[in-house]
Parts: C-alpha cells; structure tokens; sequence
C-alpha cells in the first residue's frame, strides 16, 4: 500500500511538472506583438517607434522636405500631418504645427530630467516626437518635433 501512495505522490509530481514544462515552451515559441513589429520596422524605425528613441538632429529624411502630400505613421500608415502644417524650425527635426484630429496622443514625459509632452500614434502607439509650445505665433503656436523614421511621405495626387 505504501508502495502504490509513493507511485500515486511520483506520478502527479511528473504530471504537473510535464504540463509547466509544456507552457513554458508554448510561451517561448509564441510571437509577441513586439517581435512582429521587430520584423516589420527596420532597426532605427524600431528604435524610435517602438523603445521611444530619437533619431540624430539634420540627418533625417524629412528634415528638409516640402513637397505637397500627407505624412502618415511608418508603422501602420495612420494619417499625422499634412504637409500644409510643415514648417522649417530649425530645429533639426520635421516639424508641424498641428496633427491631423484624432491622429496622435499626448503623454508627459519626465525622462532625461525634463517635463515635455511625447507624441504617440493613436492607431499604434508608435512614438513620433514630441510637442512643444514654440511653434509659429501665426498659427497654433505648436511645434511637434517629429523623427523622420517615424513618419513616411505620401505625396498629393498631380
């Protein structure tokens, strides 16, 4: 009888510690949303989008440009901006002074030892920039300081 409890004991023992084993290898081969952004983004998008990065000032694709169109999220072609609220800051990223409605989100952000509002995608959450309150008087007075490699160009239809 004795016998027959330490089998009994042995066998639920195995069991379960067979089923842990079981998820813990489910989890580990699952996909996460993250690695599927990982292979949809290029590194530097990823960086920027997805761990809130920030590309180097004047070297960003956009920093210079002014064509007509509209520019929308790298990661999920959600509509931002247009290029009627581009303007040339200075500042070394594209800037705008107004998100298309309903396209961004507003965050504080107390990193670096600084208080800004962060500007993510409302679609995907990417991170694009950040607002700032130094924009042109004329307009909104907004500046949204936005990473090249956040955003892609679509130009307006000649």
């Amino acid at each position: 009888m004795k016998n027959l409890f330490v089998i009994l004991i042995m066998s639920i023992f195995i069991s379960c510690s067979g089923q842990e084993k079981k998820k813990e290898t489910q989890t580990a081969s699952t996909p996460t949303v993250e690695d599927a952004w990982k292979v949809k983004l290029t590194p530097e998008q990823y960086e920027v989008l997805r761990e809130k990065g920030t590309e180097r000032p004047f070297t960003g694709k956009y920093w210079k440009h002014f064509e007509k169109g509209i520019y929308v999220c790298a990661a999920c072609k959600n509509p931002l901006f247009t290029s009627d609220a581009k303007f040339d800051s200075d500042c070394g990223w594209p800037s705008f002074d107004q998100a298309i409605k309903g396209s961004v989100k507003y965050t504080t952000d107390n990193s670096f030892g600084m208080e800004r509002i962060e500007v993510t995608c409302a679609k995907c959450g990417g991170h694009l920039g950040h607002v700032f309150d130094d924009g042109p008087a004329e307009t909104t007075g907004k500046r949204f300081c936005t990473n090249s490699v956040s955003i892609q160009f679509i130009p307006a239809k000649q």
